[in-house]
């Protein structure tokens, strides 16, 4: 199937009374909602992920909005009419220079082997190399994928195009914040931990950039995209005299604010195996407790050499699912 980021409907020798065509506005979210939720069981999703859960409409919206092109970039499918799928393209720059451009499709159930998923991947593929043209960026774009380890038609799908697992995240939940211990441990004299303010944005921004360089697979952060995104009720710092040892970074979720979310917990080289990080995470989840937060989240990839599986349990957080990001090489 040719690469059509146009208008109309896009055909091919698929069965009949199917049709791709691209996003067309607000009108296809609560459709796009409605697939998900079709999908949620057999696919094993878990409807609070900070990963990848259940989207309302509203939430399809946000993300379509901040989606370059959406109209170019998300294809639905239509069976006489009605939307049983749809398939989305983002892409982003790796800190290794790596051009990871990324697809992701759904698919209702009672729609798959016929062909029309593998017509979906086609699709993105087609897209990508459109895009990569684009940019300019042939020498280092590679295709991703990403599937839940409990999606077992997504991941045999993506084996059968090609794909191969490149590394995975591992979500984890404190089901109940109020049960949280109260024994911070042993932090070195001199160290204090405190709210972030603006005037201390960009150390926090570089503890956390700084303690990814010898991680793979991971993606660009700029200081401005830090900014625009800035959440900082529940951030929290470690200081010790006027520098920044080490942060957490919890924040509420937007559209069910009884979820908190640890997005960075990030301790200087030179200051682990202090109990700094203990100290800030219990600090971070006590004020997502005060501020209305029941549970919290948090995910890390399985390849972390730094423990941080041990620390998190520590505290009462338990393992919810993995997610699995697979790679292909773009052939030209």
């Amino acid at each position: 199937m040719g690469a059509n980021s146009g208008s109309g409907a896009m055909t091919s020798g698929r069965p009949a009374g199917y049709v791709l065509r691209p996003w067309s506005g607000d009108g296809d979210h609560e459709a796009m909602a409605a697939v998900r939720r079709g999908c949620a069981e057999r696919d094993g999703a878990d409807p609070h992920s900070v990963v990848e859960g259940v989207p309302t409409a509203a939430e399809i919206a946000e993300a379509s909005a901040g989606l370059e092109n959406a109209s170019g970039n998300q294809v639905l499918v239509e069976h006489h009419g009605r939307v049983v799928g749809y398939a989305t393209v983002r892409w982003w720059q790796e800190r290794d220079g790596t051009w990871l451009y990324l697809h992701r499709g759904h698919l209702l159930p009672e729609h798959r082997d016929r062909g029309i998923g593998s017509e979906l991947v086609a699709w993105a593929e087609n897209r990508i190399r459109r895009l990569v043209a684009e940019h300019g960026t042939a020498r280092t774009a590679v295709f991703g994928a990403n599937a839940a380890l409990a999606d077992a038609d997504a991941t045999e799908l993506l084996l059968a195009t090609g794909y191969r697992r490149v590394f995975s995240l591992v979500e984890l939940e404190l089901t109940d914040l109020h049960e949280l211990s109260g024994h911070d441990g042993a932090r070195p004299a001199g160290i204090t931990i405190g709210p972030v303010e603006p005037s201390s944005y960009h150390a926090v921004w570089k503890t956390v950039v700084d303690s990814y360089a010898d991680a793979a697979f991971t993606q660009k952060w700029t200081f401005e995209r830090f900014v625009d995104t800035a959440a900082p009720t529940c951030w929290r710092a470690a200081r010790d005299g006027d520098g920044i040892v080490g942060v957490a970074l919890c924040t509420l979720r937007r559209h069910d604010p009884t979820v908190g979310e640890v997005e960075e917990l990030s301790v200087r080289a030179d200051a682990r195996r202090l109990g700094l990080g203990r100290a800030l995470l219990l600090d971070g989840l006590r004020c997502l407790r005060e501020h209305g937060a029941r549970s919290a989240r948090l995910f890390t990839g399985t390849a972390n050499p730094n423990r941080s599986y041990d620390l998190y349990e520590s505290v009462g957080f338990r393992r919810r699912n993995e997610y699995v990001r697979y790679r292909r090489p773009m052939l030209s």
